[in-house]
């Protein structure tokens, strides 16, 4: 192992255990959008999850060349729910979850001047607070101004 930090390996191993439950959550919501006929929703939901398994390959080099051997301890079980708005919701909480992971490694690497690690985590924070808001923008355009949900937005179960 390099000269890491000692907390890096841990903040690398919760990350990894975080994109692969966000892969193993939007493939299942993927899933669960087909059965309801939401073709363009799953077809969304599976390039979230192909990003995601970015980050997961990433995570993984970057823990190789610190010398770590990659395991995922712990996969979060997937939030289901009843139609797509539910499961919107559940991915804008897993995916600020990972924000908070990835901001609290970031801060800790400017702290203890890894600026690898510091870069490492900053690229992946960008683009999970990004993912976030476009989930947010779509959880948002399945409602009108009303308040009530778009005509032909699917959102509801079959």
């Amino acid at each position: 192992m390099t000269n890491s930090d000692p907390r890096v390996p841990g903040f690398l191993g919760r990350a990894l255990s975080f994109e692969l439950s966000a892969v193993q959550q939007y493939m299942t919501h993927a899933r669960l959008s087909e059965g309801w006929g939401l073709a363009q929703a799953a077809s969304t939901l599976r390039q979230e999850a192909q990003e995601e398994m970015g980050h997961v390959d990433r995570i993984v080099a970057r823990m190789l060349a610190l010398g770590l051997a990659p395991n995922a301890s712990f996969l979060r079980p997937v939030a289901a729910g009843r139609d797509l708005a539910e499961l919107l919701r559940a991915n804008v909480r897993l995916e600020g979850e990972i924000v908070g992971l990835y901001e609290q490694a970031y801060n800790h690497c400017a702290r203890v001047r890894d600026a690898d690690g510091r870069a490492f985590f900053g690229e992946l924070l960008r683009e999970e607070q990004e993912h976030a808001r476009k989930l947010e923008g779509w959880l948002n355009g399945l409602f009108d101004s009303a308040g009530g949900r778009r005509a032909g937005s699917g959102t509801t179960r079959r």
